[in-house]
């Protein structure tokens, strides 16, 4: 369900286009830097919709982030949830699944209209009825949501769920003035916004749109006096030219490696200033457990052994990643390098070994395709790399051979049982560790034969058929249910130890890296900041 439908997103993390000798002549009437004392961020991404109910990619939940307000949010740099529209955490009852929720008093509107909680859950019902592409996020957990005094909200969930909070910090469940939308499937608002954020929209058009600090603001009120995003529509050859000539003052999302590379050695020179923040966004080699010679355990441990992170992140990635050794990315205190204390990286040794007790010869060989989108740039790098690699190290006793498909079709048949290995990426819908688990490990319907009713290796039905590894394993169901209901931290770290553990014995998929992300910005400008889903936080920045 989550962000894989996105996979031009992929690119759009790590990649930027060709040289800066492209013409630039069809980038968009340049917004002056000085306009106002405002502040000119560029970009390449045009945002689809600016509705919270049904805004799903991160080109329009970065611009929501900056508008809004939710119940809960992050600080930079940091996966604790603090209280913004919320002044304490949740009170949860003993059964785990009603949550009271105390608002803040003294917020209104970019319209003037009064917030509370009657607003708040008019927000979130409104996020679950009409429908839209985040939708289930809420749908699938929560039963009812109701104001149960003028500043009190409470929250009744089908099942207990222990990262209901981290959901609420996600954009699109923002409050949203109830004199400016409409509940009802569809019934949705996609060029205006109307919120209680530290900015008002002003403009939004085909290649800019235009931030104005709301003066009504209950917060902090912004550094700036406002933020003029120059889209370039995917053009990022323009925004590599834009930035370098000056004509915006920041520049984020997205470049190129080797347009990175340019601009960092640019930064060293004195020429203007290179952030680089560790994100979550991770890459994982997922293994289809249905199909040989996968099926064998012991071939899929074999590939944990080959895999060379480092190496991936100097030749592929020009060191504007990190190694990734869990499914967790290194951001969460739960995250153990379970992969690289079991297996290390280019473990040549292992890898034989391992193949050679699973039946496999030179004369003999492990024959695995390894699929891609055709769209992304470091997976299709990834996939040569990995094949010339295992010709080389390994002397014929493991055969890889890279296959792409647009992006479509390579996720339309990803549950379909095709693939046998897929290089895919994965976008955080909330910070918490259940999200980069359940999507992956949960599979409540095991195969069976219906002739007979026995159980067969497998996932029928469940989030593991739907990426593509097919894995069922009944201990892996009991420790996600149990996170789930989890709420002590202590015990809560100790299921992810397990949950890590079991997965580098079963190997289901490969954790090869997560992501850094590059802002690059004019010398004299400050307070540079991204939070923990990667989004640029306005407010911060001055000159």
């Amino acid at each position: 369900m989550n962000r894989w439908r996105h996979v031009s997103l992929v690119s759009i993390a790590l990649l930027l286009v060709t040289s800066c000798s492209q013409s630039s002549n069809n980038s968009p009437t340049a917004i002056a830097s000085n306009d106002e004392g405002r502040i000119t961020v560029g970009t390449t991404q045009k945002p689809r919709t600016l509705d919270p109910a049904d805004a799903y990619e991160l080109r329009s939940i970065a611009l929501i982030r900056n508008l809004s307000d939710r119940l809960y949010t992050y600080d930079p740099g940091s996966t604790e949830l603090k209280p913004q529209l919320a002044t304490a955490l949740p009170t949860v009852s003993a059964d785990g699944l009603t949550y009271k929720i105390p608002l803040r008093q003294g917020v209104v509107f970019h319209d003037g209209t009064a917030f509370d909680a009657a607003a708040m859950a008019f927000s979130l019902q409104r996020f679950i009825q009409n429908k839209g592409k985040p939708s289930s996020l809420l749908s699938d957990r929560i039963e009812t949501v109701t104001a149960t005094g003028t500043y009190e909200l409470t929250i009744k969930l089908k099942k207990p769920f222990s990262a209901l909070a981290s959901v609420l910090a996600f954009p699109g469940t923002c409050a949203v003035s109830p004199k400016a939308y409409k509940i009802g499937k569809n019934q949705f608002e996609a060029n205006t916004f109307v919120g209680t954020g530290p900015y008002k929209l002003t403009e939004y058009g085909t290649d800019r749109v235009k931030f104005t600090a709301f003066d009504r603001y209950w917060g902090a009120k912004p550094l700036n006096r406002g933020v003029n995003l120059q889209i370039f529509n995917g053009n990022s050859a323009n925004l590599f030219n834009s930035f370098r000539t000056g004509a915006v003052d920041v520049a984020f999302q997205a470049l190129e490696p080797d347009q990175v590379k340019s601009l960092e050695e640019g930064a060293k020179a004195g020429k203007w200033q290179s952030i680089a923040i560790d994100g979550s966004v991770t890459s994982y080699l997922i293994l289809n457990v249905l199909q040989k010679p996968l099926d064998n355990p012991l071939v899929r441990q074999a590939l944990a052994a080959l895999i060379d992170r480092p190496t991936i992140n100097e030749r592929i990635l020009y060191g504007q990643g990190s190694p990734l050794y869990s499914i967790l990315p290194s951001t969460f205190s739960v995250s153990q390098p379970v992969f690289k204390t079991a297996y290390g990286d280019g473990n040549i040794a292992k890898a034989k070994q391992l193949l050679t007790q699973a039946g496999f010869s030179p004369q003999n060989p492990a024959k695995i395709q390894i699929w891609y989108p055709s769209s992304s740039n470091p997976r299709r790098l990834t996939a040569g790399f990995l094949r010339a690699y295992a010709r080389q190290k390994l002397g014929g006793i493991l055969e890889i051979e890279p296959n792409t498909i647009e992006s479509a079709s390579f996720f339309k048949y990803a549950s379909k049982n095709i693939y046998p290995a897929t290089l895919q990426d994965w976008y955080p819908d909330f910070l918490d560790p259940d999200n980069f688990v359940q999507p992956f490990l949960e599979c409540p319907t095991q195969n069976f034969d219906e002739k007979t009713n026995k159980k067969l290796p497998g996932c029928k039905d469940g989030s593991s058929q739907s990426q593509g590894s097919f894995y069922h394993s009944d201990r892996m169901n009991q420790l996600l249910a149990a996170q789930g209901k989890e709420i002590d931290p202590a015990k809560r770290k100790q299921i992810y130890a397990d949950i890590q553990t079991l997965i580098q014995q079963d190997v289901p998929l490969i954790p090869l890296w997560q992501t850094k992300d590059f802002v690059f910005a004019k010398k004299g400008m400050s307070g540079i900041q991204l939070d923990p889903l990667q989004n640029l936080l306005y407010s911060q920045m001055r000159k």
